[in-house]
């Protein structure tokens, strides 16, 4: 049985994103830079990926400096490397062709000892299907208060 612990969530991407497809990542980090995952100071919101020869590379998680780090703490917002089979790469690059695709980042976490992330093939909601996606929300929300009452 596989443990995992949760360090950071995207949820605006749930909300901004129709998912399609997810994937799992490894992320090549530094030492400080796991050593301040495990305090739990990362931040997935502004982050998205980008796909450059066969290599994808994840920009703008912010993972903030390790307090006892010092001269070895890195840029917080640099960009990362993340570890995807050729396949997967050359599945997501296909998916980002199409118009209104993109690739967004939905949660980071560790694996037993390994930092992953979990990315997603995503098409863009339009302002109206947000709206929908709030209504249908709330009505689920009335209906299990409403079933909870005697």
């Amino acid at each position: 049985m596989e443990k995992s612990k949760l360090i950071s969530q995207n949820k605006k991407a749930y909300h901004e994103y129709f998912i399609e497809e997810t994937f799992q990542a490894g992320i090549s980090l530094s030492g400080t830079e796991v050593k301040s995952m495990r305090a739990g100071k990362c931040n997935l919101k502004e982050s998205y990926i980008r796909i450059e020869g066969n290599s994808a590379f994840i920009e703008g998680m912010h993972i903030s400096p390790y307090s006892h780090g010092n001269i070895f703490n890195l840029e917080p917002t640099r960009r990362r490397r993340l570890l995807l089979n050729r396949k997967e790469i050359n599945r997501l690059r296909a998916g980002v062709t199409q118009e209104g695709y993109t690739i967004v980042p939905l949660k980071a976490y560790f694996s037993r000892c390994y930092v992953k992330i979990d990315i997603a093939l995503a098409k863009g909601k339009k302002l109206y299907d947000k709206r929908e996606a709030i209504a249908k929300k709330t009505q689920e929300r009335q209906m299990q208060r409403e079933y909870k009452l005697p």
